[in-house]
């Protein structure tokens, strides 16, 4: 699988490149987001403009991931989703623990609350 990866100062941005999201291709994006934890980079939005639809299989796996991401005290969002990949995702009622933006900036403010949240709560 291949994709476009853009570093920011607080976030990285992963696009997969064409194609359904299927559970190879979200296994791969576990991979990629390791690699990234691996040398420093700590949230996580996944643009999804790129995939006409998604498994049931894949939603597993995203949410396995979020739910890793987030007991770990990282961000993970997912945005640009596919008229399908989103109804695929409120049909597995993924909806309700995703992050799902509908816009990257969305995306980037949801992660930057989310680090003044973790911010905030680690000065208590």
């Amino acid at each position: 699988m291949e994709f476009k990866v853009a570093i920011k100062t607080n976030y990285a941005v992963i696009q997969p490149e064409e194609g359904n999201l299927t559970e190879e291709m979200a296994t791969a994006l576990q991979g990629k987001v390791d690699e990234l934890l691996a040398v420093g980079h700590w949230n996580f939005i996944v643009d999804l403009a790129l995939q006409p639809e998604m498994t049931v299989a894949a939603g597993t796996l995203l949410l396995d991931m979020h739910h890793r991401l987030y007991e770990s005290g990282h961000s993970l969002v997912f945005t640009n989703l596919q008229g399908a990949v989103l109804q695929s995702m409120k049909k597995e009622q993924l909806h309700l623990s995703l992050n799902l933006s509908p816009t990257l900036i969305e995306a980037i403010d949801i992660i930057s609350m989310e680090i003044v949240e973790r911010d905030i709560l680690n000065e208590s």
